[in-house]
């Protein structure tokens, strides 16, 4: 006998189910590859966002009335095309009028922080129906530029009325000592964490790359059959550890093939409502994927005041909520190898586990900041195909700075969705911005130019007194270890190996 419900409350499968909780009912992606010769009728990224919300509406299989009924419209911010109002030229395509607008800020964790707060303004009962999309045409902006073609894609003037909210933390990821020190992209960071791993286990400069190429093949092959993939080919890991001239080294140790490859055209969108909503609309119960926890934690906003190069503490954080025993499917945010390993060791997933469901940034796609809406998305159609099961979706912004988390399932939260902003304290490493003397390599890399050549150093180094210097030198040599030598800087962060 099934349970006797409260009145007002619908059920799924016989279980009570508040109707203001919040769920995923509709998901929709694309990846298009335009040539040279029809590069100048490569959509915008707004068309493409609206483009997978109709998918979306399509997949709920409620339509358009569903994007219609949307009080809410939130767009992941996009670096291949400025929009004064990207969530309301998105709105206006799929003829919708939300009374909110939402855009995000730079960092790959806006997604799921975005969905974070959808679900929980829904839960609150503020919202019935929001709009979640993201896209990047990173790929044709070049091509159009390599062969000098227009792309006429629209612009909103001064009288278009401006975005109602704008979340995240809009402040650059770097200081400016680590700027006039050169430390400016993640591919110079990860690879410091992937070195500092390294020293940190032991192993061998050869060992630890065959491991992390093994890693990494083993995503290329979630990827190969990722019908939106942007590299659907599996690799074996002696092509991804390989430098060859089409795999050419970025910043030691990882090759391109290691790289986040943010060079493509692709976007991805969510329907979320409340369960009322989706009843309303006829929604099937086998489309529902039900967020229950949505998690946001910050670490020291700037990489030279984080403790250590191989820990999260804010990752620590959440470890209790993902449940890596009960855990069945995982994408874990895979910008360069060092994330994912940093990752599964916080939440306590081993690495022998598959950490993926898309294939990740180097291999399914890298579009900016917005990779975790696809990651969710293929994450609701792998819990639809296992019911009952719990997926975890983890995000990043900038260097293992901005984190967030979502922990998904068919079935309903006992207890209605959960939004946690974590803001507990961290420890911090003090910074010597002018130190003269003697030091110790904590971390570093090697960046290389675009011939294959070792270019600059670029080295975290450790203080007699246990404070943090940046340093920098000419190319060096990459077939030894450099954690733990000991160096001489100078106040211009000049290193004399």
């Amino acid at each position: 006998m099934e349970p006797s419900l409260p009145a007002g409350l619908p059920s799924l499968r016989g279980v009570a189910i508040d109707p203001r909780t919040p769920v995923i009912v509709g998901v929709g992606q694309l990846v298009r590859r335009p040539t040279a010769d029809d590069v100048e009728h490569a959509s915008e990224p707004a068309e493409m966002m609206a483009e997978v919300l109709r998918l979306a509406a399509d997949d709920s299989g409620a339509g358009s009335a569903l994007l219609a009924a949307a009080d809410a419209a939130a767009t992941v911010e996009s670096v291949s095309w400025p929009y004064r109002n990207p969530a309301l030229a998105v709105a206006e395509r799929v003829g919708a009028a939300p009374r909110l607008t939402v855009r995000s800020t730079t960092g790959g964790n806006s997604p799921q922080m975005l969905v974070n707060r959808m679900a929980a303004a829904i839960g609150r009962g503020e919202l019935d129906v929001a709009l979640v999309a993201g896209a990047e045409a990173v790929h044709s902006r070049v091509l159009a530029r390599k062969v000098k073609a227009w792309l006429p894609w629209s612009v909103q003037g001064d009288d278009v009325r401006p975005v109602d909210e704008v979340v995240g933390h809009d402040v650059p990821g770097n200081s400016d000592h680590e700027l006039s020190r050169g430390i400016v992209l993640p591919t110079q960071v990860y690879p410091m964490f992937e070195n500092a791993l390294r020293a940190a286990a032991g192993e061998s400069i050869e060992a630890h790359q065959r491991r992390v190429a093994a890693l990494w093949a083993r995503f290329s092959a979630v990827a190969a059959r990722n019908p939106y993939a942007w590299s659907p080919e599996a690799r074996t890991p002696d092509e991804i550890a390989t430098v060859t001239p089409d795999n050419r080294m970025v910043g030691f140790p990882y090759p391109k093939l290691m790289n986040a490859n943010i060079q493509t055209d692709q976007a991805a969108g969510l329907v979320v409502c409340s369960v009322a909503a989706a009843r309303r609309f006829g929604v099937a119960e086998d489309r529902w994927v039900f967020p229950h926890f949505g998690g946001e934690a910050y670490d020291t906003w700037f990489l030279s005041e984080r403790n250590s190069f191989t820990a999260s503490v804010p990752l620590v954080t959440f470890a209790g909520e993902v449940r890596a025993d009960e855990v069945a499917h995982v994408d874990l945010y895979s910008c360069f190898p060092s994330a994912v390993q940093i990752a599964a060791a916080e939440l306590g997933l081993g690495l022998d586990r598959d950490l993926t469901v898309t294939g990740g940034l180097a291999f399914a796609g890298g579009p900016a900041n917005n990779y975790v809406t696809h990651a969710i998305a293929t994450m609701v159609d792998v819990l639809r195909r296992d019911p009952g099961s719990l997926g975890v979706v983890t995000a990043v912004g900038w260097y293992l700075t901005k984190h967030a988390l979502g922990l998904y399932s068919t079935s309903p939260p006992a207890d209605g969705f959960r939004r946690v902003e974590w803001s507990g304290d961290v420890p911090r490493r003090a910074l010597a911005e002018s130190y003269e003397g003697e030091a110790v390599i904590e971390t570093y890399t090697v960046m290389f130019d675009r011939d294959g050549r070792p270019e600059t150093g670029l080295y975290a180094l450790r203080l007699p007194d246990g404070r943090r210097a940046w340093g920098r030198s000419g190319g060096v040599a990459v077939d030894e270890e450099l954690c733990g030598r000991p160096v001489r800087v100078s106040a211009d962060g000049a290193v004399t190996l």
